[in-house]
């Protein structure tokens, strides 16, 4: 059984496994080969696992650099201390070069007016930006076209306020098992990479394996691995499933606030899209809604653990709360069900007893990907860390 643990104010929380964060990281880690550095990408609050703490455990594991999304989650990083290599993993606005420089971020480069405005901050201030070349090699996002690489860089190279510290690019395609635009996208970095050395100019650190690049594509590591979602143990795709083990870090639990025996055809919820169907059900409430991350497509759709047996939810999910019915004779397989009482623990994700929900099974009925379920949970929710 979970053990009871939960905030003061609100009966509502994640929690997240630090152990299994390290012993995450040291499993991508030793897939690295000897030399290979890794950037453990930390944006969205490390995928809503909690930045800071998901950091420091990270770096402990071997981590040598991170990765952001923003500026601001950049130099939320640095206000808790962290001072390790920082890339912000696009080109952001023009306006913000000057915080660049302060809080020494580097951000990708891809627009001669953004790497010369970023040159003439850090002049000003009497240091050298570094910045990572992005080479748009068929994603169609972001980045530089690999035939205009070696002229980006000769257009801004001359100023002595910047200096490439990286060269990357992202593949769109790096889960799919011999894929014909994964090699395209390959094969044109590899050129653009080799173009700019031999024009005489250093690329930096040369990068390019995302998460399921690196478990499935060692013969591309260069000189480091960005890693992201397999640090918080879910896989990125169905091809990596048994090509390297990973620990769930995040659980989703709440605690019981009200349990109660509606009579028969008493509606559940707005709309009342659930009705009691007969005696001895059982309506137990749960201080976790949509806008903590459990989303509305999924009233009347899921399971939730409670005492070690899955229960269904049921009405419609509510902003800051949701409902489960229980039958106290029967479940779904005829076992016994013992009564529900008030401040019984109640998970969402993760396991109870020998009962397992995942990320993966909740993104399947949402119709999305594991990424955006742990990333929505921790956006409001109070983080635990065990």
């Amino acid at each position: 059984m979970v053990k009871k643990i939960c905030p003061d104010d609100r009966w509502a929380w994640v929690e997240i496994d630090l152990s299994a964060l390290r012993r995450n990281t040291t499993a991508f880690k030793r897939r690295l080969s000897r030399g290979v550095k890794m950037m453990c990408v930390v944006k969205a609050d490390a995928y809503g696992h909690g930045a800071v703490r998901c950091v420091n455990a990270m770096h402990t594991a071997g981590a040598d650099q991170f990765a952001v999304a923003t500026v601001a989650e950049g130099v939320a990083l640095r206000d808790a201390g962290i001072e390790w290599p920082i890339l912000i993993l696009s080109q952001p606005p023009i306006q913000s070069v000057q915080t660049l420089v302060e809080r020494d971020l580097m951000p990708c480069v891809y627009e001669p007016d953004f790497a010369l405005a970023l040159g003439e901050a850090a002049a000003a201030a009497g240091r050298v930006a570094k910045y990572h070349l992005i080479v748009d090699t068929g994603m169609t996002r972001i980045g530089v076209a690999p035939s205009e690489a070696v002229e980006l860089r000769r257009t801004i190279d001359f100023h002595r306020g910047i200096e490439c510290a990286g060269t990357l690019t992202h593949f769109a395609t790096a889960d799919v098992l011999d894929d014909w635009d994964f090699a395209l996208q390959l094969n044109r970095f590899r050129n653009a990479v080799q173009a700019i050395h031999d024009a005489g100019m250093e690329t930096g650190l040369v990068h390019c394996n995302n998460t399921p690049a690196t478990i499935l594509h060692q013969e591309c590591q260069f000189d480091m691995c960005r890693v992201g979602i397999g640090l918080y143990g879910l896989q990125p795709a169905e091809t990596t499933i048994g090509a390297i083990d990973l620990e769930p870090v995040m659980s989703v639990r709440g605690r019981v606030t009200r349990a109660v025996y509606p009579e028969v055809g008493a509606g559940v919820g707005y709309g009342m899209t659930y009705r009691v169907p007969k005696r001895n059900i059982q309506i137990a409430t749960v201080p976790i809604g949509y806008a903590d991350g459990l989303s509305r497509t999924l009233s009347n759709n899921m399971d939730v653990i409670v005492g070690g047996r899955r229960v269904p939810q049921v009405g419609n999910i509510c902003m800051d709360q949701f409902m489960f019915a229980v039958d106290v004779n029967t479940t779904r397989t005829y076992c016994p069900m013992p009564e529900v009482r008030e401040g019984d623990v109640v998970t969402l994700i993760g396991v109870d007893g020998d009962e397992r929900v995942t990320a993966d099974e909740m993104a399947q009925l949402r119709g999305t990907i594991n990424y955006e379920v742990v990333c929505d949970f921790g956006l409001r929710l109070q983080k635990i860390y065990v």
